[in-house]
């Protein structure tokens, strides 16, 4: 690969959230992020894991092992320390059980459902964290594991209309803000999802060099 090649790295989700927050850092690399949407012959890939590490490193290998490219993939979710730090893994699938009301979407029942589950818990014990487990899958095998945490606590309700996911219910009390309010270059510096990625990149250059 010249200088001005950029490295094809292909993104193991759908979720445009997703690929929106990795692309713009991992250029600054040289990378060209892409997600499954270019890959439609890849079929859903069932996660059957039951840590984020399993999940993430499920996804990547069958990637890179359909495309012939490095794959990367990332596992994330909310762990709330009064649920036994559930929703966990199951966080994206965590209201499947439950009935979205009209126009709601999963994002807003997942949210539903976990204020329901946390009606009688006072804020002091609302304490929770997202976590981000990234991994990247070269063709020969070689792998890389890191991961990345946000502490915070669960709001009573939704604050802010930006981000996806947990994030109208995710409060940061360092700046005082939810998720939901940052902007994306404000939520990519204390994220989860942004601290993991810091991890990968710093250890880039070696594991594409065969040292990581």
């Amino acid at each position: 690969m010249n200088d001005n090649e950029k490295l094809r790295v292909v993104l193991a989700t759908h979720n445009a959230g997703k690929i929106r927050e990795l692309a713009d850092p991992m250029a600054d690399f040289g990378i060209e992020v892409v997600g499954l949407s270019a890959f439609p012959e890849i079929g859903e890939i069932e996660e059957t894991g039951t840590t984020f590490e399993e999940n993430a490193l499920i996804k990547a290998r069958a990637v890179c092992a359909a495309t012939g490219l490095v794959a990367v993939a990332d596992d994330s979710g909310l762990e709330v320390d009064a649920l036994d730090k559930g929703p966990g893994v199951y966080s994206a699938r965590y209201s499947n059980d439950w009935e979205s009301l009209p126009g709601e979407s999963v994002d807003k029942r997942n949210m539903r459902k976990l204020l329901f589950e946390l009606r009688d818990v006072p804020p002091a014990r609302r304490s929770c964290r997202f976590v981000s487990c990234m991994v990247a899958v070269r063709p020969d095998g070689r792998e890389l594991v890191v991961r990345g945490t946000w502490e915070g606590r669960i709001l009573e309700e939704p604050l802010g209309e930006n981000g996806f996911g947990y994030d109208p219910l995710f409060w940061d009390e360092s700046i005082r803000k939810s998720a939901a309010q940052l902007t994306r270059d404000e939520k990519n510096a204390r994220s989860h999802r942004g601290n993991a990625l810091r991890a990968l990149l710093a250890r880039w250059s070696d594991f594409m060099a065969g040292k990581s």
